[in-house]
């Protein structure tokens, strides 16, 4: 089956996870997943937790046939977790391997999944290096098999970006049903927003985009290390530059400028840091603020900032998108979602609330749906962000980082002189 391309059609399709029931079907659904982390199994930190989306989709047709993890006291653990559970039965035959290599050696055709959930670190994917080319592994020995990456797709080298682009072209070559987890782009609220659009034949005329992480509870030093993490707009605020793309269409990227806060400046200095950034070399460390701007192909224009200042556990996101005689305004779009739209002829905001929306379902849902070919309403299941846009949105993060620092390496070269 072809894979379906990212939609714009698809406003008032999304089904809250408590009002859908789970797939009708007798057979198994055999699942890989690569990953025994947080992103597979949820954590106190957020509300991912693939696993708990697809027990619910599936319900017992599920089978976890394999979990790939080089930590295998850690899979173990969670696997244990779940067979204590309610859902034992997807886990209960569930064999743990350090590589997909060794999965792939002793498998039998039993064992063959219809969809692999690839959930790993980003920087042991998105490559055509061996060892970080999960996903060649997967097209090479399972054609035909769906994939749910996480995104961001890699946070390698800059100069890799080229191999997520040719990864792409062999998914769409080779018709993989392949799903990136941009997951707010699953909202009901932005595809309420995309639908005003669309009805009313508007054009967007600029993007604004703010992210402003909660940094107290960050506790990981790697998320702190721009050589491991590859930095806070790449690996955090990749979500919103992929929402800008969503609304604004393709980027020029030679037009990507972009400012940041350092942390060895007077402004940079944060009172309540978890980690000890004596650690990490000074070259190393982020930025604490980011503020970048961009054309559109279309004209229009971007603009997003980072922000690394919020104390406590809440974040504040906002994005605004401009068209004529329209704001669209999504606030909080990752725990309470919020619409404010103002229109032509009332200066006042429409306000539109979407309780217990959970767009890690919708993601997860529309990827099955696809997957058992399920045609009931042609609009109502579709991938909403494909591997190639996922690195299109991947390539303009680090175009924001790259320019960040180019305009921080010209303002020390001015005050050495």
């Amino acid at each position: 089956m072809a894979a379906r391309r990212p939609s714009d059609r698809r406003g008032s399709k999304l089904i809250r996870m408590d009002h859908t029931d789970q797939l009708a079907g007798s057979t198994d659904f055999n699942v890989v997943f690569v990953g025994a982390g947080n992103i597979m199994f949820g954590s106190p930190e957020g509300p991912w937790n693939h696993s708990f989306r697809l027990e619910h989709k599936l319900g017992p047709r599920l089978k976890v046939v394999a979990l790939i993890d080089p930590a295998i006291e850690r899979a173990a653990n969670v696997l244990q977790k779940k067979c204590d559970s309610f859902v034992k039965s997807a886990y209960e035959n569930t064999r743990v391997f350090k590589t997909i290599q060794d999965f792939i050696k002793n498998m039998s055709p039993k064992d063959m999944p219809k969809a692999i959930i690839v959930g790993s670190p980003p920087m042991f994917r998105g490559t055509l290096k061996s060892g970080r080319d999960i996903e060649m592994q997967i097209l090479k020995h399972f054609p035909g098999v769906a994939l749910f990456i996480e995104k961001p797709i890699a946070t390698g080298p800059q100069e890799e970006i080229q191999d997520g682009f040719k990864i792409a072209k062999m998914i769409e070559d080779t018709n993989t049903v392949c799903s990136v987890g941009y997951m707010l782009r699953y909202l009901r609220a932005v595809q309420q927003m995309k639908q005003i659009l669309i009805e009313n034949n508007l054009t967007v005329m600029a993007t604004i985009a703010r992210y402003a992480c909660a940094y107290e509870a960050i506790a990981k030093i790697d998320w702190w290390d721009k050589s491991k993490s590859a930095g806070p707009v790449i690996e955090q605020g990749t979500h919103f530059c992929d929402l800008s793309r969503y609304f604004g269409g393709e980027v020029d990227i030679s037009s990507v400028v972009a400012h940041s806060l350092e942390h060895n400046e007077n402004a940079g200095s944060l009172s309540k840091l978890s980690v000890d950034e004596s650690k990490i070399p000074p070259e190393n460390r982020i930025p604490r603020v980011t503020s970048a701007s961009w054309k559109y192909e279309s004209g229009a224009v971007g603009n997003f900032i980072h922000v690394v200042a919020l104390q406590g556990t809440n974040y504040s996101c906002e994005l605004e998108v401009y068209a004529d005689g329209y704001c669209l305004r999504l606030v909080d779009p990752y725990s309470q979602p919020v619409l404010y739209v103002r229109k032509p002829g009332d200066d006042h905001d429409q306000v539109y609330r979407f309780p217990n929306d959970d767009p890690f379902f919708s993601e997860v849902s529309n990827l099955i749906d696809i997957i058992e070919d399920i045609e009931e309403n042609p609009d109502g299941a579709q991938i909403l962000s494909s591997y190639e846009d996922a690195v299109k949105s991947y390539e303009l993060t680090w175009a924001i980082r790259v320019a960040s620092e180019k305009s921080r390496a010209e303002k020390l070269a001015r005050s050495a002189k």
